[in-house]
């Protein structure tokens, strides 16, 4: 076995020589070496090709801002991605399988630039450029967020039990597919349902009042999705708020008094006097009641002074019994937009005996005072005992309605 291991290696030396003195190309010898020393695996095989992938694909128009970019590779590792639009530089990060993908939404009607790198085993880099555009639609809608008419939602603020999320749109939208972009999550969970109070605003609420401490987020993903014709989302939008103490007053048009509860707790009972009843004509020919509208009631506003005229409804000769100017009513707390307050009433010496007031619910100066200064937008503030019913389009009236009609066209 010696003297054949020995006759082997002479004899590719011997070839070697040979090759060199008889002129053969160089290449040659050297290729049969190289053959040799990969064979008896002492020289490594050259790298795989580096493959990079980029999804949208180069030259792509039309793309939803929505969808992510995302970067693969393979036979090699991911080294840098950079995306631009313009000036404007887009973040993203690498993920666990060793792909990039974007993290900031992407805008309508612009052009981006995809330049990704990526070195092989043996570091030799391999560099990608990719170019798409994003969609422009006809129309953009917008997202607000509300906690009535009158008052634009703060993110992470307190409010009452009484407070139903409100989505606003700049703009008519299919129904039916705004719902689904829209998600909200509370804590402790509660099932809701969606009441559409005109094509632009949407309403959910629970099946009873909110519970003390619930914390409600809301996420509107509605970038790049097709609200209607010619309509898409504007941009995703979230919001989140925090329900305080659970406050439910009980205004009782029977016995004269308001009474409040704090987590189920009498904390104050107040002697009030509500409509009186009846009604008259305006100057329009318009219906106009006197009786405090029944059931619950949602807090609007808080106003330290507001001024009262029977002008803003439609009496406006100061000849006519029911004709009243009053600026400067303290302490007034609304409770429906047609102009219901609970407000200091100190000329009213029937509280508590009998119902003497236009609609409104008249306190005492110190109780309204403490409504004022204590009550919360959202809290909840019901009539009983009144033949009047409150619309659910008067104020915040989604509580009006039992929760298996809620909703319903």
């Amino acid at each position: 076995m010696i003297q054949r291991r020995k006759v082997i290696i002479g004899t590719i030396g011997a070839a070697a020589a040979a090759a060199t003195a008889g002129g053969s190309a160089p290449g040659t010898a050297n290729a049969s070496i190289q053959v040799a020393a990969e064979q008896a695996g002492t020289v490594p095989p050259p790298p795989a090709p580096v493959l990079l992938n980029v999804v949208p694909a180069s030259g792509a128009t039309g793309v939803s801002p929505a969808k992510p970019i995302v970067v693969t590779v393979e036979s090699g590792t991911l080294r840098s991605v950079t995306v631009t639009a313009g000036k404007t530089e887009i973040d993203g990060s690498l993920q666990a399988d060793g792909s990039w993908q974007s993290s900031d939404d992407l805008a309508y009607g612009k052009s981006y630039k995809v330049t990704a790198t990526a070195v092989d085993s043996s570091g030799a880099p391999t560099e990608k450029t990719s170019t798409f555009k994003t969609m422009q639609p006809s129309h953009v809608v917008k997202t607000t967020f509300r906690v009535n008419a009158m008052t634009s939602m703060k993110a992470g603020h307190t409010y009452g039990a009484g407070q139903p999320v409100i989505i606003s749109f700049s703009r008519a939208v299919d129904k039916k597919v705004a719902e689904k972009a829209i998600d909200i999550t509370t804590s402790p969970s509660v099932e809701g349902k969606f009441y559409w109070s005109s094509d632009t605003t949407v309403h959910w609420r629970p099946a009873k009042y909110w519970a003390k401490g619930t914390k409600i987020k809301v996420n509107v993903n509605t970038l790049g999705v097709r609200l209607g014709k010619g309509l898409y989302g504007e941009k995703n939008a979230s919001t989140h708020f925090n329900i305080g103490r659970q406050l439910i007053a009980i205004a009782d048009n029977r016995s004269h008094l308001t009474k409040v509860y704090v987590d189920g707790k009498l904390v104050r009972t107040m002697k009030s006097s509500f409509g009186k009843g009846g009604g008259t004509t305006g100057a329009n020919g318009q219906r106009i009641s006197y009786w405090t509208a029944g059931g619950p009631h949602v807090v609007l506003s808080k106003e330290r002074k507001h001024s009262m005229s029977s002008a803003s409804y439609g009496i406006t000769d100061p000849n006519d019994p029911n004709y009243y100017d009053s600026p400067d009513i303290e302490f007034c707390t609304r409770i429906t937009y047609s102009g219901e307050f609970l407000h200091a009433a100190p000329w009213n010496g029937s509280l508590g005996r009998a119902n003497l007031s236009h609609g409104c619910v008249n306190l005492s100066t110190s109780d309204a005072r403490w409504v004022y200064e204590n009550f919360l937008l959202g809290d909840v503030v019901d009539v009983t005992h009144s033949p009047r019913k409150l619309h659910i389009s008067n104020g915040l009236g989604d509580w009006t309605v039992p929760f298996d009609k809620y909703g319903r066209d």
